[in-house]
């Protein structure tokens, strides 16, 4: 799979509105746009072996994070598998149609990021995404295989 930008997959009103209209979407679509954060700690579990990182890509002036991801040197894990760290910057810059400014090593828990960013933790979701999230980081090969 190559590179898609995460905000092509975004959130509807309908969908922001309704966790359940939103659990519902393609897992693509989920974790791309709303889950995230989610399947980047997934992601980073899933492989304890490997040390995977998390980083957040924020577009410039933004304070949040536009997407988050687990990390494995210039490599990334997100709802479009595994792909380079920069090829991810470069279509979710073209997408939004302004730079990615900065790619951000992630060093909280999960907990702490949700609380700073406005993000929804596992537990406030329709259902929790946990599994949901563990059968999609196992579908895709990881680079070191």
């Amino acid at each position: 799979m190559t590179a898609t930008a995460s905000g092509v997959f975004r959130r509807t009103p309908i969908e922001r509105s309704d966790q359940r209209v939103s659990w519902e979407r393609t897992d693509q679509a989920f974790f791309s746009s709303g889950a995230c954060h989610v399947l980047a700690w997934v992601c980073r579990d899933f492989y304890p072996e490997q040390e995977l990182g998390l980083a957040s890509l924020y577009l410039r002036d933004e304070e949040h994070p536009l997407h988050t991801v687990a990390t494995w040197g210039e490599w990334a894990f997100d709802a479009s598998g595994w792909n380079l760290v920069s090829e991810l910057v470069q279509v979710n810059s073209e997408f939004e149609g302004r730079p990615v400014v900065r790619v951000e090593t992630v060093t909280t828990e999960l907990r702490e990021f949700c609380e700073a960013h406005v993000h929804r933790q596992p537990h406030q979701y329709w259902a929790d995404p946990t599994e949901r999230a563990r059968a999609y980081v196992a579908r895709y090969d990881p680079p070191w295989l």
